[in-house]
């Protein structure tokens, strides 16, 4: 029976290297929304929600 360990899940990166590649990949999609004029997601840490802003500038927070 095959067992498969922690590096088989991960392709033997660590738990940081992974963080930031999904950091850098976020940014990525988030400047190819702001090309294509979509509206992009995002939290406000000073008031702890969830909103999405629009290209226009304007904010809708979540509820």
């Amino acid at each position: 029976m095959l067992t498969k360990n922690e590096l088989d899940y991960t392709c033997g990166l660590s738990d940081d290297e992974l963080t930031e590649r999904f950091k850098a990949s976020i940014k990525i999609d988030n400047e190819i929304r702001k090309i294509k004029g979509l509206p992009i997601a995002k939290f406000d840490d000073e008031l702890q929600k969830a909103y999405i802003e629009y290209p226009d500038g304007r904010k809708e927070y979540a509820e």
